[in-house]
């Protein structure tokens, strides 16, 4: 899965030691959303779903 330079730097102020987790669940998401990239938008959208600001 690719991410965009503005999503992947959002994706690094989450702690290093669930960043994995973050990512894999992001990712998924995309894939359901029939997505092949994940750009700042959908980060943001994800994050959200999650209960996160």
């Amino acid at each position: 899965m690719e991410w965009t330079p503005s999503a992947e730097s959002r994706l690094k102020e989450v702690p290093f030691f669930v960043r994995p987790v973050v990512r894999r669940k992001i990712e998924g998401l995309a894939v359901e959303a029939g997505k092949s990239e994940v750009d700042e938008g959908f980060y943001e959208s994800a994050k959200t779903q999650f209960g996160q600001k």
